[in-house]
């Protein structure tokens, strides 16, 4: 995997926040933005591909029955 510079504005206080960060786990600013940039990555993928398959099971009109919505609703109730 071949690496790239980019450049960005940051709030003072953010960059003051990732320096302290860096250097509470003894990395480098890189390190801390590489971090939170694959983890911003890994997230927003997966809502992209779960709301991509929502669609798809719509269309197709794949839902679930009123049983099954009670049944959810039922379990989340009694386990709080």
């Amino acid at each position: 995997m071949t690496k790239e510079n980019i450049t960005f504005h940051i709030d003072s206080d953010k960059k003051i926040a990732l320096d302290a960060i860096a250097a509470g786990i003894n990395r480098d600013r890189s390190y801390v933005l590489n971090e939170a940039i694959d983890a911003y990555l890994e997230m927003h993928q997966w809502k992209i591909k779960e709301i991509i398959n929502g669609i798809a099971e719509a269309e197709i009109a794949d839902f679930a029955s009123n049983e099954e919505v009670q049944a959810t609703f039922a379990k989340l109730i009694h386990t709080n």
